[in-house]
């Protein structure tokens, strides 16, 4: 394990487990590169068919770690978007097993999974526009695709959290699971995938994201509108007030 990444290869599938539990998973720099290594390297290796994508019990991920995030200036070029690149263009189907928070990225990357299975107590949640910022990962473009307009706008532009029956509902996820039988469910999907013949596999993937181009386009232009939210009062302001916890007043932002 390094970075709170631990990379276990088994059944055919490389096991890329975020372990931060004192933070709910909130993601460091640190653990972004070594996600996205993690993918880059798993690209490559014939040994790996697939990737799973899982967290502790209770957290999935709650999101980019404060410190990290103030600290960075400009989304481009940061281990943030090597991990968005790297999940957005890998070849091998990529699974997701998510139990407790999944909040902005953590419910993000899952719009470019190939499958999610989801626990009962799982909690969905998009609060870019509260924090004072915009969608990231192409989330702009697929949230739409896939709950059509009206809902994609309630979700970004309320920001309010919604649960797995939720997301079930929406198509986000495939299946709900209990907590205990999750990681072996997303296991034995990996082996029923890992039997059928590859080349078709990755084929039909490819053919399933034909647009990526079109993907990474507005997954850049988002960057770009993040970059200008980075150097906001009203970032500041949302983050002030999350760690004084109290409610934040947008009212003292410039206009």
């Amino acid at each position: 394990m390094t970075a709170n990444i631990a990379v276990i290869d088994q059944d055919g599938a490389r096991l890329i487990r975020m372990e931060r539990p004192e933070k709910k998973n909130a993601l460091t720099l640190a653990m972004y590169s070594a996600m996205a290594e993690a993918i880059r390297s798993g690209e490559c290796d014939d040994g790996v068919l697939n990737f799973v994508i899982t967290g502790v019990p209770g957290a999935f991920c709650a999101g980019n770690d404060l410190t990290d995030f103030l600290s960075i200036g400009s989304a481009t070029g940061t281990p943030i978007l090597e991990f968005i690149d790297a999940i957005m263009w890998a070849t091998k189907p990529v699974i997701a097993a998510v139990d407790g928070v999944a909040v902005g990225i953590g419910t993000t990357m899952l719009l470019h999974c190939d499958l999610v299975y989801a626990t009962p107590t799982a909690r969905f949640q998009l609060p870019f526009v509260n924090l004072g910022l915009v969608p990231e990962a192409a989330s702009s473009l697929l949230l739409p695709r896939l709950v059509g307009h009206q809902k994609a706008a309630e979700l970004v532009l309320l920001g309010d959290p919604f649960d797995a029956a939720t997301a079930h509902g929406f198509g986000l996820v495939n299946a709900i699971i209990g907590t205990e039988e999750l990681l072996d469910y997303a296991l034995a999907v990996v082996r029923k995938l890992a039997a059928k013949p590859q080349g078709a596999i990755r084929r039909t993937k490819a053919l399933l994201k034909a647009d990526i181009e079109t993907v990474a386009e507005r997954s850049a232009n988002e960057a770009r509108e993040f970059n200008e939210c980075l150097r906001s009062d009203e970032l500041r302001e949302a983050v002030t007030a999350f760690k004084e916890q109290r409610a934040p007043d947008f009212s003292r932002c410039r206009r």
